[in-house]
């Protein structure tokens, strides 16, 4: 469906497409986009899943299915890219406002966001020398297939409530951040996480 937006667009795309959780699905990822392009200017690590569960059910399999995409894939995805960003390329992680928030039950899924904060504040100095930027963007409550496989439909309407917007976030909302960021605009930010949650006030 996004290859078929682009060619309306007039501009040519391609699909890819790969496991992150798995080291040597993402290293064929990036040797099929060296062949295609030589080099990815701009890396948005997007992948994650989304599991919840109070501290006396969870699993060591639950943490290995949250943290193998949320964590080693953005750490996978990254090292394998690392040869083919050029000088003043651009890394942006999606991380989430769970990375900060207490909410009962979020523990794993929240650790797994907090540890891709971290990897971005590191990351932005180790590559500052490259001229390589190293952000994220925290959403909060955004419409999403996630959002509604996690979230029950009458508990929608308060969630809204709880942002100064009165409304719940869009994928557009988190895309113009990304597209900031990624920009030249976007040229002297790096290290931060920004907070995109429309004033949620959990």
């Amino acid at each position: 469906e996004v290859i078929t937006e682009i060619t309306k667009l007039g501009k040519v795309g391609h699909a890819f497409k790969a496991d992150v959780s798995s080291a040597q699905e993402t290293q064929v990822l990036h040797d099929e986009l060296k062949k295609a392009f030589g080099k990815i200017d701009i890396l948005i690590n997007n992948a994650g899943v989304w599991d919840a569960s109070p501290i006396e059910q969870i699993s060591v399999d639950q943490y290995h299915r949250v943290f193998d995409v949320n964590v080693k894939g953005v750490i996978a995805t990254t090292v394998a890219a690392l040869p083919l960003i050029p000088e003043g390329g651009r890394i942006v992680n999606i991380s989430s406002v769970a990375a900060k928030s207490s909410m009962p039950g979020m523990s794993v899924y929240s650790a797994s966001k907090a540890a891709l904060d971290a990897l971005t504040r590191i990351w932005a100095q180790e590559l500052g020398a490259r001229k390589i930027t190293v952000n994220g963007v925290a959403p909060g409550t955004t419409v999403s297939d996630m959002f509604h496989a996690a979230i029950p439909a009458d508990q929608h309407e308060g969630l809204s409530e709880k942002t100064a917007l009165g409304r719940l976030g869009e994928p557009s909302d988190i895309a113009a951040v990304v597209a900031f960021l990624a920009s030249a605009d976007g040229a002297w930010i790096t290290g931060q996480t920004i907070t995109a949650d429309g004033g949620l006030n959990a």
